[in-house]
């Protein structure tokens, strides 16, 4: 049986070497953040929601994701700390959105992959 493994230490030592000057430890562990905040069903489906609709209040994402407005509250401030969403304000009503279009690509690539996947699947 063949084995997953190499068997030499580094195949080509001069890319590893100049991968591993281009990898930015900062940038890695932010940009997981992103993806770990994404990974939880319910915030993406608040991504998602945000993505196919410019603005949404805090009480119709509750509706969206059936859950509390204090749940919902939740997600989208884990959603803004990451740098994902961003809010206004109107009176009593607080309203979110994504932060940005690379926001919105981000997960239309990823649904995108996604169902590209399930029919090739």
């Amino acid at each position: 049986m063949a084995k997953d493994t190499c068997e030499v230490y580094c195949y080509d030592e001069e890319k590893v070497t100049s991968l591993q000057k281009t990898i930015n430890e900062e940038e890695i562990k932010n940009t997981s953040g992103i993806f770990k905040v994404l990974a939880d069903p319910t915030r993406l489906k608040v991504a998602y929601a945000l993505s196919v609709e410019e603005e949404l209040c805090v009480c119709d994402v509750a509706n969206i994701i059936q859950a509390s407005t204090a749940t919902a509250s939740h997600h989208l401030r884990l959603l803004k700390k990451q740098g994902l969403a961003k809010q206004r304000r109107e009176g009593k009503l607080v309203f979110y959105s994504l932060d940005d279009e690379h926001v919105r690509q981000l997960i239309d690539i990823a649904f995108t992959h996604q169902r590209e996947e399930k029919n090739n699947g």
